[in-house]
């Protein structure tokens, strides 16, 4: 079992709450975004991808804390989000100035990608509303200590939108920590969003700063890297053949340097193409050291958007339900697996194809 300490549910209002940008995200279908004459809209964000899972999936109260502009594309945005089941009470509403100069709503446009084709997101979110968000836009303490909740969630994307941005996802990490909540964080590494803001090097300086107030740590094979300059010895991760065991090798040392971490946890992909994944997961604990997921191999992929969120949110969900940490990884990956196989950022699967999937389920036809 792991070391972490879970605050009873009948202490708490939320089982879950996420801190960032929710997107609309534009999707094409089969077409591309240079091409299309239409797009679907769904609602996605790396951090409130995670909840959803969490809420839909897997039936955990869970809110967001975001911030929308406040015209009619928000109200589009909230809709999205409600129809998702998740808490909007302590959503941030930031005037918006009718042109977009401030407090925009965030726009993704995705190409799912086929064979060859990579997928392709051409995102359209500065100036965004949730970029303006403060420290003093949410009581922390009424939220963590009067409500109460057991998990909070956040990540890389959400502290690299703006300098406040960051400080505010430290002060939320705090305040969770202060009442027992256990802190999950999402490395997530997107060189667009800090290529701005001194690159890889702010990165860095950022999440570092970060993951010493976290208790559970998501990251891939480049997040860690890039993100806090841990380096995979002698393996070439754009090859898309990474070694588990080298890989293992720099988890340890992420451990070594961040005591406070209880679990670190990790998609492991190798992409053949971009409808077909080699797809599985590894996580850590200092109780339990390394637990791995099945391999899939070529797993067929419709849209591979998403798969990390999901995976971390059926791994989520494991230890809420106090799971061992193989089990947790096993649902995890299980979750990613089955949200790449519908369209758009969040998952469409039920519990029940999650676990009959992580305890070695089929595609075979269900009557």
């Amino acid at each position: 079992m792991t070391s972490l300490d879970i605050r009873p549910a009948d202490e708490c209002r939320y089982d879950a709450v996420s801190l960032g940008e929710v997107m609309l995200r534009l999707d094409p279908g089969e077409e591309r975004i240079k091409a299309a004459r239409s797009f679907r809209v769904w609602e996605g964000g790396g951090e409130y991808n995670v909840v959803r899972g969490l809420r839909r999936v897997f039936d955990q109260r869970a809110a967001v804390i975001t911030a929308i502009g406040d015209n009619h594309v928000g109200l589009l945005l909230e809709d999205l989000i409600l129809q998702g089941g998740v808490d909007t009470e302590y959503v941030v509403w930031k005037k918006a100035d009718g042109i977009g100069r401030k407090h925009r709503n965030a726009l993704n446009f995705t190409e799912r990608g086929f064979g060859v084709r990579g997928a392709l997101g051409v995102s359209d979110r500065a100036h965004s509303a949730t970029g303006a968000m403060d420290p003093a836009d949410v009581d922390w303490d009424r939220l963590f200590g009067h409500d109460g909740v057991r998990w909070f969630h956040t990540g890389g994307i959400f502290a690299g939108l703006s300098e406040s941005t960051a400080e505010v996802a430290e002060v939320a990490m705090a305040a969770a920590r202060r009442h027992g909540t256990v802190v999950s964080y999402d490395l997530n590494y997107r060189p667009s969003i800090w290529s701005d803001q001194g690159g890889m090097e702010r990165a860095r300086h950022v999440n570092r700063t970060l993951v010493g107030l976290v208790d559970v740590l998501f990251g891939n094979e480049e997040d860690f890297t890039a993100a806090l300059g841990f380096e995979v010895p002698d393996v070439d991760i754009e090859a898309g053949a990474l070694d588990a065991v080298k890989f293992e090798a720099m988890i340890v040392s992420v451990a070594r340097e961040y005591p406070n971490l209880s679990v670190i946890a990790t998609t492991l992909r190798a992409v053949h193409t971009a409808s077909s994944n080699d797809w599985s997961a590894v996580a850590w604990s200092p109780a339990d050291s390394f637990v791995r997921a099945a391999d899939r191999q070529e797993l067929a992929i419709m849209d591979r958007v998403g798969g990390g969120d999901s995976f971390a949110s059926g791994l989520i969900f494991g230890l809420l339900d106090g799971r061992s940490l193989a089990q947790a990884v096993e649902l995890g990956a299980a979750h990613g697996a089955l949200a790449m196989t519908t369209p758009g950022d969040t998952s469409m699967a039920t519990r029940a194809e999650v676990e009959a999937l992580a305890a070695g389920g089929s595609a075979r036809v269900q009557r």
